[in-house]
């Protein structure tokens, strides 16, 4: 009797999954590999598609679009200001997407690798007199760490308010132990979404892989750098782990700080007023327009995705990314593809190092289509290159945390600043050609010689593309 009725909801469940695919389905090849998986996997399918398959497009884990319309409104006047603005569809795309205009009047200094980027950490928070809002993806204990603790420390006893959201699984190492020290000086702290039994089947595909520093609503901080050693000491595997960050100033500050209030939201059910109010600190002598863009699985559309698909459409003259997962939608391939078809010059500086050998065949499976459309592939030799930038044409540049793949487009939590200025993108230009006198370049010819080996590795590789 048990059984029969354990087949019954087996049956139940399997059909209303199947449902669910067909009414919620994104791409017919997404919904007819589930359905192939559901089928020929018994209960292992299910199990499988629970975890990584549902579309959290449909089933929104916040409450972030009406507020965000809020926020959109405030400042409706400074969109109108760029209204003639050469870049008017991008920036209405992301305003239609994520209701954040772009600012004027913003300073923004571009902060490369781990030292640079940890000493104006450090000297900004040194400086907060109200609060300090941090999130990151990886938060490990060491060095920088401890550095950290003793800061909190000092500031909480002058009366400064710390919030801190770290990701449960990419900061898995935080021990209890720093957790209990934190919790007992004062600083409010919270996992997002933690590796637990009952939440295993909802949260485990959905991670928050923002890097947010916000002070007193006056200084704030993105990019690819997480808190962690390897970024002063390198590791033992990878060595040094090179990257790009942001320090920003400027009315951008107050769009970055709502996006760490929404996360806050989400893990306390708090929500911070003082983070829905924009602080003007810079002025005319800091031309620097910058937009805030973010993404996330609960989100409408893929925003990131949409805002990199634009830059790469749109480039006249040259497109230079940096990045060390591209492994391209079908979208992006595409657009890379015609740009550089197209007589743009397409270069892609990725790192001849990986942290993960199935991400790196994955990459590679991707370098035969791009290459052969006339896309120049750069492969840094030193250590492990991080960063996440885009710029193009000597005027637009995004620098943040999201990468080119699938999961930076429709399962993580994602933050980029899109900064429209001449100089600072100039700078980005500047900095990687000049790494790309370092790098090996990698040619058509070349790559067609590569093993049968590498090419089945990255056959296979490719197949879990939409986990990676």
């Amino acid at each position: 009797m048990w059984v029969t009725t354990l087949l019954i909801i087996y049956i139940v469940g399997a059909l209303s999954i199947i449902i669910s695919l067909l009414i919620h389905g994104i791409r017919p090849s997404k919904t007819l590999a589930w359905l192939l998986a559901i089928f020929t996997i018994p209960v292992g399918g299910i199990l499988l598609y629970l975890m990584l398959g549902r579309n959290r497009r449909k089933r929104k884990l916040t409450k972030r679009r009406s507020s965000s319309l809020q926020l959109g409104k405030l400042a409706k006047k400074n969109w109108s200001a760029h209204s003639s603005s050469k870049y008017r569809k991008i920036m209405q795309l992301i305003a239609n997407n994520c209701h954040f205009p772009p600012t004027a009047q913003n300073k923004v200094s571009l902060l490369k690798d781990g030292k640079t980027t940890f000493d104006a950490i450090f000297t900004a928070l040194e400086s907060a007199t109200m609060f300090i809002h941090l999130q990151y993806y990886i938060y490990e204990e060491g060095e920088l760490a401890n550095r950290l603790l003793e800061l909190f420390r000092r500031k909480i006893a002058a009366g400064v308010r710390i919030r801190l959201i770290y990701d449960g699984i990419g900061s898995y190492s935080l021990s209890r132990a720093y957790i209990r020290q934190l919790k007992e000086m004062g600083v409010q702290v919270y996992p997002f979404l933690p590796f637990r039994f009952g939440r295993f089947l909802t949260g485990l595909n959905y991670r928050n892989h923002r890097k947010i520093i916000v002070v007193d609503g006056k200084i704030g901080f993105t990019g690819g750098i997480n808190i962690s050693d390897k970024y002063l000491k390198g590791d033992e595997e990878l060595g040094m782990w090179h990257d790009m960050h942001l320090r920003m100033e400027g009315p951008c500050v107050a769009y970055l700080d709502y996006v760490f209030a929404t996360d806050w939201f989400m893990v306390s059910e708090v929500q911070l007023e003082e983070s829905l109010k924009p602080v003007t600190v810079a002025t005319q002598s800091n031309p620097s327009i910058v937009q805030v863009v973010y993404s996330g699985p609960d989100d409408v559309f893929a925003n990131i995705e949409q805002l990199y698909f634009s830059m790469i459409s749109r480039a006249n003259r040259y497109i230079y990314i940096t990045n060390p997962y591209i492994i391209p939608s079908q979208e992006i391939l595409k657009a890379l593809q015609v740009a550089a078809l197209g007589g743009v010059d397409v270069r892609l500086m990725i790192s001849m190092k990986s942290d993960s050998q199935l991400v790196r065949w994955s990459v590679q499976s991707y370098f035969e289509p791009l290459l052969k459309a006339g896309v120049r592939i750069f492969l840094f030799p030193t250590g492990f290159l991080h960063s996440k930038i885009m710029v193009s044409d000597d005027d637009i540049a995004s620098v943040g945390t999201a990468n080119i793949d699938v999961r930076s487009f429709e399962h993580n939590y994602e933050v980029n600043a899109l900064v429209y200025e001449q100089e600072f993108a100039q700078k980005l230009k500047a900095d990687f050609i000049n790494d790309c006198r370092i790098c090996s370049e990698l040619r058509y010819e070349e790559h067609l010689e590569r093993s049968w080996w590498s090419r089945l590795m990255e056959g296979v590789a490719r197949v879990f593309t939409p986990l990676l």
